[in-house]
């Protein structure tokens, strides 16, 4: 897609979605304060102690507005002002008894307003609605995947639940896999848990997050199968499947194995071009007509280890 639709697209939902969300903070949130007074009172009761010009530089909100609305709440024992200790010209601002009271009455008639406005949506849409506000929230935030934390650890309890919950996840969403994958996954995690002996499972996490895995198991002293590499589509592009594979790799290299192979579909584009980059050679295909009820072709890849180096 060229970088002008990209930018159309982004223009269109802006302009379809600010009159709906625009009405929603209308409707639920100028009861009894209009929809500024409210946002500043919620700032407050967030952000104890900043000043006019941080909330009011935050909001968007005019100079002259900003004064009047706070000398508002003060003649109505809504706020409280104190000197700030960093800027003696600067007062840091704090929601009163009464403020904090008037404040939880604002999250009342919103939570109301906001259980009438999705009473119609079904659970399905609804956690699909959370998580693309989630995902947009996080891409214009300082939570950018690009930015935070990544560590890969092996398993410990409790983790192994989640990594089957991804695969299911993943693969009926992006997929449509049905029911006999997931206890595809579930049944070989289960044998693993009960012998892992010369192997290991992986998780990687974001910011604490669990949003992949990757793992070894051993087929015989000298051949290993990788299992379980799967990634939040979310997270993807970030380089986090090329740490796991090398983590996965640099296991295989300190156990001794001479050999590694691995299982997947040929509709995995992403995994395939990963695995390709790493010197796996495609050796054996067979069809599934299990897993989606439509013909999938599964592919077996394999690596000769002498043909790559740990990685530091």
């Amino acid at each position: 897609m060229e970088r002008i639709q990209y930018i159309e697209k982004i223009r269109k939902f802006n302009r379809d979605y600010a009159n709906v969300l625009g009405k929603i903070d209308q409707d639920i949130y100028n009861q009894p304060f209009p929809l500024t007074e409210a946002r500043v009172i919620t700032e407050l009761h967030f952000t104890k102690g900043t000043t006019a010009t941080e909330v009011r530089e935050k909001l968007g909100i005019d100079r002259g507005y900003m004064s009047r609305i706070l000398q508002k709440f003060e003649d109505d024992n809504i706020i409280a002002k104190k000197r700030s200790s960093n800027d003696q010209r600067q007062y840091s601002l704090y929601l009163t008894n009464n403020g904090e009271e008037i404040y939880n009455g604002l999250v009342e008639n919103a939570n109301q307003g906001v259980e009438k406005m999705i009473e119609s949506i079904s659970q399905p849409e609804l956690s699909n609605l959370i998580t693309s506000m989630e995902n947009i929230e996080s891409i214009f935030s300082n939570e950018n995947p690009a930015q935070s934390n990544v560590s890969i650890r092996s398993f410990r309890a409790g983790d192994v639940g989640y990594v089957a919950h991804l695969h299911g996840i993943l693969y009926d969403k992006t997929y449509k896999f049905g029911p006999k994958f997931e206890y595809y996954v579930m049944k070989g995690l289960a044998e693993f848990m009960i012998n892992n002996d010369g192997g290991e499972l992986w998780v990687v996490e974001v910011n604490g997050k669990i949003v992949g895995s990757i793992a070894i198991t051993k087929s015989n002293d000298t051949v290993a199968q990788l299992r379980w590499f799967v990634l939040d589509e979310n997270y993807q592009g970030l380089g986090i499947g090329k740490k796991l594979m090398e983590t996965a790799i640099n296991f295989c290299h300190n156990q001794g194995y001479q050999h590694v192979f691995l299982w997947t579909v040929s509709i995995l584009e992403t995994a395939r071009y990963l695995y390709k980059k790493y010197n796996f050679t495609l050796t054996e295909e067979k069809s599934n007509d299990e897993w989606t009820g439509t013909k999938l072709i599964e592919e077996r890849w394999d690596l000769d280890l002498s043909k790559v180096k740990s990685f530091d």
